[in-house]
């Protein structure tokens, strides 16, 4: 695989330094990306970079994945319209090795292969060099009029942010710079690869290098990913989506891939996926005549699901889907563990009820009217069992006096009432 070209079509290169091709053509090459430490866990929003990475190993190079320990602790003024908190050095260990577990699912760590990936943290080689060696090693190489005039710096400089720019993060560039340095010294790293807006700092490296030791680097950069309406891409009310499983449910996790629009699906499904062309054709010809069949979004969401989290997951969180829009059963409803039945009815209406009623045993239609306004009234609540409308945890409700127990919780603490087909009602027994 040509590793230029699969970036092409699939919507993934935005600049490219002259060269680049002829190098990754005639050897071997080791590029790395950047990945900001400064949370325990990926979200999606680094992706892109990693699925970079990801078919950068396939096609026979070797990727770098840096941890950026030394810049995390100082913050990236790129895009960003504020400085970041700083981290301490148990903290950005902890994020590391998190990290690193992530990306083993996207890349392969663990082989004998020449081109297996490897994790580094430029803090490892930035904490014993002291401030004389950096302005020595580094700073005389580049000038101050070459750094101001990167888009980064002048667009904190002219107002956009409040506070302008502090010297800490005016020496970002050169500390992302002496990486490339670094890794082109020690690992024979000769391509650097980043979102758009990273190509700032990114050529300042290429550029200390040159002046340095004359050594000759490439860039690669990918589109910064947004949605198809404008708004920004991985963010959600709730905030972002992560990979970790503790912080955003695999069922949320598939519900948003799910739910993005035709136009994003058909984008997202090339840079998100390792899906081959002929197949990403063939789902894009099967979804336009009749797209409210969602084959791209399910398809979509399969994917990244699957490799994200596991099968299973992605079976658990189809199933889940399931139980609010389709024909589920109770027995599904019960597989169901507290985070995803939550996740499943958020947003529905919900009552608390006193959990000693239901283990002194109470009437539906006493639970369902005046413990909780499931119901306008009891008359009304009669009519709709009679004609079969009222489901308790997924099974059709025979007698509006029913007698509830402890036995018909959810979880111990839960019951779903449905009322009619679209209706649901959560209980949650206190």
């Amino acid at each position: 695989m040509n590793f230029v070209e699969e970036l092409r079509w699939r919507g993934m290169v935005h600049t490219m330094m002259p060269g680049t091709e002829e190098l990754l053509e005639k050897e071997m090459v080791t590029a790395y990306l950047g990945i900001d430490p400064t949370a325990d866990s990926l979200h999606i929003g680094h992706l892109c970079g990693v699925m970079m990475l990801r078919h950068f190993q396939r096609c026979g190079h070797k990727p770098l994945a840096l941890v950026g320990g030394a810049t995390g602790m100082i913050g990236d003024p790129s895009g960003k319209s504020q400085e970041r908190n700083l981290l301490d050095e148990e903290t950005l260990r902890h994020n590391q090795e998190c990290i690193k577990k992530q990306l083993g699912k996207f890349l392969d760590f663990e082989s004998d292969a020449p081109n297996r990936a490897e994790l580094v943290n430029n803090y490892d080689w930035m904490k014993d060099f002291s401030f004389l060696d950096f302005a020595r090693t580094v700073g005389k190489h580049i000038t101050v009029n070459y750094m101001m005039a990167k888009d980064s710096v002048q667009k904190r400089l002219n107002g956009e942010a409040r506070d302008g720019l502090s010297f800490t993060e005016f020496t970002y560039q050169l500390l992302q710079g002496y990486d490339f340095l670094h890794l082109y010294e020690t690992k024979n790293c000769k391509l650097q690869l980043g979102g758009s807006d990273q190509w700032g700092n990114i050529t300042t490296g290429a550029e200390l290098i040159r002046r340095t030791n004359g050594g000759e680097v490439f860039a690669l950069t990918c589109p910064l990913i947004t949605k198809a309406d404008g708004g920004k891409f991985g963010k959600t009310e709730s905030g972002n989506i992560w990979l970790d499983p503790r912080y955003t449910s695999p069922y949320k996790f598939y519900q948003f891939w799910l739910n993005v629009s035709d136009e994003d699906a058909k984008r997202y499904i090339k840079i998100f996926t390792s899906l081959p062309k002929e197949e990403i054709d063939a789902l894009i010809a099967e979804h336009e005549p009749a797209p409210h069949l969602r084959v791209l979004q399910k398809r979509l969401a399969k994917e990244v699901t699957i490799m994200v989290h596991s099968e299973a997951d992605y079976e658990a969180a189809v199933e889940a889907s399931g139980i609010l829009f389709g024909n589920a059963t109770s027995e599904a409803l019960k597989k169901l563990d507290e985070d995803t039945l939550l996740s499943v009815f958020e947003g529905v209406p919900q009552f608390e009820v006193s959990k000693t009623d239901i283990e002194a045993g109470i009437k539906a239609v006493d639970l369902f009217t005046e413990k909780a306004a499931v119901f306008a009234s009891k008359g009304e609540m009669r009519k709709l069992v009679q004609g079969g409308g009222v489901s308790l945890n997924k099974e059709k409700l025979t007698a509006f006096d029913q007698e509830i127990t402890t036995a018909d919780l959810l979880d111990e603490k839960y019951l779903l009432v449905q009322r009619g087909k679209k209706n649901y009602y959560l209980l949650i027994a206190k």
